[in-house]
């Protein structure tokens, strides 16, 4: 099997979390969630245009992660040289921000596609955490020092906790990401501005506990029950939409290299 074909195959469990439409939610929850660390978000508010250009933000970071997920691997390779680069340019280096950034996404993905009604067994989630390895290494962070399965993911959350809170920016952030610019033609004349704040909701609510309180946002008894029945059936609705429309190109092709699709 030439190694051309990506750096993961159809039949990772890469794969089968990067490709759900569970995705649209986790990548919401995992930026909430990476703002949470105060100095990691520091750094972002001072060298980003966060503000000025959310969608560019969020669009680059799912291109990153379909890159990474599914194009040929010198692809996936010259883009996190790219990222390296800009990160040592812009002092936003510093392995254990790095290590922070890689596992609150590793955490959103996984937690938000099992409560979506993913089936994955115990070792699929082991796999998956093992798996974002390399995700973190393409990122320049030694591979040594990252978990590589959901105990020393749980240890890791635990352990930094002490740094974890949601400063002026963290919130700033949220606030974004609930109500992000939009063009006026696309906010009153379609849609998508209710579509996202049900989703954008439906990511808040699936923050963990200890980052809603971080947040300040009430919790409700029964709320995780009620979240869950949300992620479900906002997944169930998701898979309706056509592959054509909903799969991006970087899938498709990537399906196509690999003899999956004709």
């Amino acid at each position: 099997m030439s190694p051309e074909l990506g750096l993961f195959s159809p039949q990772s469990v890469v794969w089968k979390i990067h490709s759900d439409p569970s995705m649209v939610v986790g990548g919401i929850r995992a930026l909430l969630q990476q703002a949470l660390h105060p100095v990691a978000m520091d750094g972002v508010a001072k060298n980003s245009n966060f503000r000025e250009d959310t969608w560019g933000r969020l669009q680059r970071t799912g291109d990153y992660v379909a890159t990474l997920s599914f194009a040929p691997r010198k692809d996936a390779e010259a883009l996190a040289a790219r990222v390296r680069s800009v990160h040592t340019k812009l002092g936003l280096d510093d392995p254990h921000l790095l290590l922070w950034v890689h596992m609150a996404l590793v955490d959103s993905f996984l937690d938000v596609a099992i409560r979506s009604g993913m089936q994955l067994a115990p070792q699929d989630q082991d796999q998956y955490v093992k798996e974002m390895v390399d995700f973190a290494r393409l990122v320049g962070i030694d591979p040594n020092t990252v978990p590589s399965n959901t105990e020393e993911l749980k240890s890791y959350f635990e352990n930094i906790a002490p740094e974890l809170s949601a400063s002026d920016d963290a919130k700033r952030v949220a606030l974004f990401l609930t109500f992000p610019p939009m063009p006026n033609t696309i906010r009153f004349a379609t849609p998508a501005a209710p579509a996202w704040a049900s989703l954008s909701a439906l990511a808040t609510a699936s923050l963990p506990l200890w980052a809603r309180k971080l947040y300040a946002i009430p919790s409700l008894p029964g709320q995780d029950v009620l979240t869950n029945a949300a992620l479900i059936a906002t997944r169930s609705t998701l898979k309706l939409v056509p592959e054509n429309i909903f799969q991006p190109p970087m899938l498709k092709q990537a399906l196509i290299r690999w003899g999956v699709a004709s």
